[in-house]
């Protein structure tokens, strides 16, 4: 059923081409559909991604465009990409890959191009969600809220972003799917997806279906970002800053991504009659939120 359900869903939303890692995800969706082009994006003499989607590349026969970007490309992006998305979220490494992966894809003409996108969110690809108590709950509430930063960024490039996995008939299904069936154990290792792994592994390289997560920052190398932006910034200038602030910051990279969101963007937007305030930067959020778009607090 879960199998099916994906095709189908694949088959409604076709596209010019997708964003292509290598990982899970995106392996089902070109397995699915190998015809379709597709974009990898990776950070030079960072990534991590590479070898895996060589291996569905040559076991699905693949057109796959490799789009290496240096670390001076990534830095000099990151204010128009916070202009973009009016958000200082300190997972912003993800986004960056995103906005060359679309900027390269309007560079082809691609009209529209396909993401991996709510695989994780409805099929519990995460590990914190391995220790929820009510991960059923949880996930049902997240279905119901799903909104992703490709789709802004898309805006922004004029492309239009396919997503299969947020295709309703996907969401039901992934609804009705217990959560034993979601995480499970395989060969003495627990994985998220399982069923997603399962159904799809008869397409797919071994190594693939049953690859460990890698969240496209670290896979596409991106997260290197993060050490490189943290070293320009002394733990003393972070101490002094943090108190300075009005704001809740995970680390130096979030404090770093706020000073841009300062400069290009302005103040964090106050919350509005009906809305309460962000626990982390007391942004304007309804009373039922588990994630401040601005800063990227998250209410687990």
């Amino acid at each position: 059923m879960v199998k099916q359900t994906i095709v189908t869903a694949v088959g409604k939303n076709r596209a010019d081409g997708m964003m292509f890692s290598g990982g899970l995800d995106t392996s089902i969706l070109a397995a699915v559909n190998p015809e379709m082009p597709g974009v990898n994006v990776s950070l030079e003499n960072y990534n991590t991604d590479v070898p895996y989607a060589q291996q569905v590349v040559e076991h699905c026969n693949l057109d796959i465009h490799y789009k290496k970007i240096s670390v001076e490309q990534a830095i000099e992006v990151i204010p128009e990409v916070i202009k973009i998305l009016q958000s200082f979220d300190p997972g912003l490494p993800n986004d960056i890959a995103v906005y060359f992966g679309l900027k390269y894809a309007k560079a082809q003409g691609w009209k529209s191009i396909m993401t991996g996108d709510a695989a994780d969110e409805l099929f519990a690809g995460y590990s914190y969600m391995r220790d929820m108590l009510d991960l059923q709950w949880y996930i049902r509430r997240l279905s119901k809220k799903m909104f992703f930063n490709s789709n802004f960024l898309g805006d922004f490039f004029g492309i239009e972003i396919k997503q299969p996995f947020m295709d309703k008939g996907v969401i039901d299904c992934a609804l009705s799917t217990p959560i034993d069936q979601k995480i499970r154990e395989r060969d003495d290792i627990v994985h998220g997806k399982w069923i997603l792994r399962k159904a799809f592994e008869d397409l797919l390289p071994e190594s693939i279906a049953w690859q460990s997560k890698r969240p496209l920052e670290f896979g596409s190398g991106m997260t290197q970002l993060r050490k490189i932006i943290s070293d320009r910034i002394s733990d003393a200038e972070y101490e002094h800053k943090q108190k300075m602030y009005p704001v809740k910051f995970f680390c130096k990279e979030h404090l770093y991504f706020y000073e841009i969101y300062k400069e290009v963007v302005g103040d964090v937007p106050k919350p509005k009659q009906d809305e309460m305030a962000c626990p982390g930067c007391s942004a304007g959020l309804m009373s039922e939120s588990i994630h401040c778009r601005v800063c990227g607090w998250v209410k687990l």
